[in-house]
């Protein structure tokens, strides 16, 4: 009986093809980098990526290493707060990103979108404690939001005036304690909102983890990442 033993290949039940084996044995280091935004979708991504073959080294599981390799050392992951993953990528530090299209949109990265991974799924929302003085409002609107660039473009659209107020911690209270009138937030569930008496009034956009590639990295490394494309695209299919 054969042995359980890993090994290194294209993410397709574990094989590699001679074409491969040649083009790893000519790598001195990983063929790319990756960046992963840290936090809620960082676990639905590192089991998407071990599914599609990527599989960090048993020694960085528990690690707070913020750059470790994969098992086969052909990829490098870096993890990163979720707004600095476009920065990096767009900026070639790293070749391709896992991040939130949220973050993406709040952004305006220069940067490719080649797959959406489906993963973190959240909507972008405008909620209040009381949605009929949103909707009525007819002078200044005063906004809570961690996304300033979403929120004025949002209301910008529309022909509302509004006065933006950036927070970085728990948006929700603001509208609880007279600091805004309404907030423009991430929400997954809604528990959050209704705990603190909140509720939506539209929804802005929905938002999911998105594979994100540097433009010149597409060009410059497209076998290994159409190869990281393909993999991922064949972890999200369905089992039959």
């Amino acid at each position: 009986m054969q042995g359980s033993k890993r090994t290194c290949g294209d993410g397709r039940d574990g094989k590699m093809s001679d074409g491969q084996a040649k083009s790893r044995a000519a790598i001195a280091e990983p063929a790319l980098t990756i960046a992963i935004a840290k936090g809620r979708m960082q676990d639905e991504a590192r089991r998407l990526l071990t599914r599609a073959g990527l599989e960090l080294d048993e020694a960085a599981n528990g690690s707070r290493r913020l750059a470790v390799e994969d098992r086969c050392g052909r990829y490098r992951f870096v993890f990163i707060k979720p707004a600095d993953v476009p920065v990096y990528v767009e900026h070639g530090i790293a070749d391709c990103g896992i991040v939130g299209r949220d973050v993406l949109i709040e952004a305006e990265a220069d940067v490719l979108q080649p797959l959406d991974l489906g993963i973190g799924r959240c909507r972008i929302v405008v909620a209040a404690s009381r949605p009929e003085d949103v909707v009525r409002n007819l002078g200044m609107l005063r906004v809570a939001t961690k996304y300033p660039r979403i929120a004025a473009t949002h209301f910008g659209r529309r022909g509302i005036p509004v006065e933006i107020i950036e927070l970085a911690g728990s948006v929700e209270l603001a509208p609880v304690l007279g600091l805004s009138d309404c907030i423009v937030d991430l929400v997954e569930t809604g528990r959050t909102l209704a705990e603190n008496g909140l509720q939506v009034v539209e929804v802005i956009a929905e938002s999911t983890g998105r594979l994100v590639v540097n433009r010149a990295s597409y060009q410059l490394k497209a076998e290994a990442v159409s190869a990281l494309i393909a993999a991922l695209g064949r972890a999200m299919e369905p089992k039959g």
